[in-house]
């Protein structure tokens, strides 16, 4: 036993040095990483940097890029390829740095009752934080988010996406987990059930881990890239097939690839639709991502098929600027309705010109809303009431299940509690009185559940209460 400690400490040393802890190289630029210590609600107590490269379009895609245990968001920045394809290619990257304790040090949280779900808490929520603070400040691209990270990272690239499916275009997730595979903290390497080398689950039970974790979502799951080294001892090999058997069942996919090649000396590759991509590196370690694996990563998400242009003012600020607290757009004190109050018509997204809908014409209480191309049938016809409320079917209310960010909205029988009431504002936002926090979504395709957040005007964000 003293022995096998031993070893596996060997392997998590050199991982640390290759991808977490020792800076290689820096990326040649004037742009430079900059720590922000104030992006919003942190409940998982992490640490945020950001590299905004110099050339990029005026509305850039994200790319999140998540450390192994023990590491740090500057150390990846160091030891990673993806902010020089960041200068190169022109879209922003976070690196998060995990301050919870596992395993062999700090590692992402994804093992809590909390990460395990939409809005729950932690770092999960600390992340999506992250990327509003870069759309905000950087006029980052919410509808090209991306995940990708190594080992703990990895398995944190694994979680979000389950978590937040609407958020995130794709991941890239190097030597991870499949989705709720640990138990506890006490889970991580080297013991623990998922990492023993016997964690077997059918397709259907990884699978309905990820349905789980955002009850009620109907809308597109993200394509992922999985890597895994064939002689990875601390994260075993054998994980690879269980995130592969998770995937494709949340995608709707054969076990079978439908093709196979060898991209590069010693790659493997298996595809399944366009969806799934699992990569076998022969005689790799505990060692990934290696030269050329991040710019593979960069053209699963397409992110190397778009020449950036000149940046927008003001310039990426310098590592001596002191950020401060993103700006939000408050709703006017007294907004007036965009249609007077007893109106009934729909209420339009007008980043993606789709409707708040009730899926499937459901009358039940607790039935979440979602955008759905306008059909003009009466779950998209809503009526705004002179006590703010906003009622469908008559006697049903749109209702903040909670007052946090990514709180559910869903239908409930009206009871004119301020969860119920809904300032319809001249700048087009949807806030709620209890809570004061806006509708809003992440994604603009059929089947994105509408959320509370704070308020910040930004188009997804937008929405017009029409009269039929």
């Amino acid at each position: 036993m003293r022995r096998t400690r031993a070893v596996l400490a060997g392997l998590v040393s050199a991982l640390f040095l290759a991808v977490g802890g020792i800076a290689l190289s820096s990326p040649a630029s004037a742009a430079s990483l900059v720590e922000v210590t104030n992006f919003g609600n942190n409940p998982g107590g992490m640490r945020m940097h950001i590299y905004v490269p110099d050339n990029r379009p005026a509305s850039p895609a994200i790319v999140v890029a998540m450390h192994g245990c023990g590491g740090s968001g500057p150390g990846f920045y160091s030891g990673s390829e993806f902010a020089s394809l960041s200068n190169q290619y022109g879209f922003i990257v976070i690196y998060p740095s995990a301050m919870q304790e596992a395993g062999f040090g700090r590692c992402f949280d994804t093992w809590s009752a909390a990460s395990k779900r939409r809005g729950g808490g932690s770092d999960p929520v600390s992340i999506e934080s992250m990327i509003n603070y870069a759309r905000q400040q950087h006029n980052g691209d919410i509808n090209r988010v991306y995940a990708t990270g190594s080992s703990s990272g990895g398995m944190m690239t694994q979680h979000m996406l389950a978590v937040y499916p609407d958020l995130f275009q794709a991941g890239a997730s190097f030597m991870g987990v499949p989705f709720n595979c640990f138990a506890s903290a006490a889970d991580y390497p080297p013991g623990g059930s998922c990492t023993n080398g016997s964690m077997n689950r059918t397709p259907q039970q990884w699978g309905d881990l990820v349905r789980q974790a955002y009850p009620g979502y109907t809308g597109r799951r993200p394509p992922i890239q999985l890597w895994h080294g064939t002689n990875d001892t601390l994260v075993p090999y054998s994980l690879l097939q269980e995130s592969v058997e998770q995937w494709t069942n949340v995608h709707g996919l054969s076990q079978t690839p439908t093709s196979t090649d060898t991209p590069q000396a010693n790659w493997n590759r298996r595809r399944f639709g366009t969806q799934v991509e699992a990569y076998a590196i022969q005689g790799a370690g505990h060692s990934l991502p290696s030269t050329g694996m991040a710019r593979a990563a960069i053209g699963f998400f397409g992110l190397d098929r778009t020449t950036p242009t000149t940046p927008p003012t003001p310039p990426t600020p310098t590592p001596t600027a002191t950020p401060t607290t993103p700006p939000t757009t408050p709703p006017p004190t007294t907004p007036p309705p965009t249609s007077p109050p007893g109106s009934a018509g729909q209420i339009v997204h007008t980043q993606s010109n789709r409707c708040i809908d009730v899926p499937n014409s459901s009358r039940n209480n607790g039935t979440r809303v979602q955008l759905y191309d306008c059909h003009g049938q009466t779950n998209q016809s809503w009526t705004y009431t002179s006590n703010r409320q906003l009622q469908v079917y008559g006697n049903m209310c749109l209702d903040a299940a909670g007052s946090g960010n990514g709180a559910a909205v869903q239908i409930y029988s009206c009871h004119g509690q301020t969860n119920q009431q809904w300032n319809v504002n001249s700048n087009g936002t949807i806030s709620n009185v209890q809570s004061g926090r806006c509708l809003d979504v992440w994604s603009t395709s059929n089947g994105a559940q509408v959320q509370l957040y704070d308020c910040h005007g930004q188009t997804n964000q937008r929405f017009n209460l029409a009269a039929r």
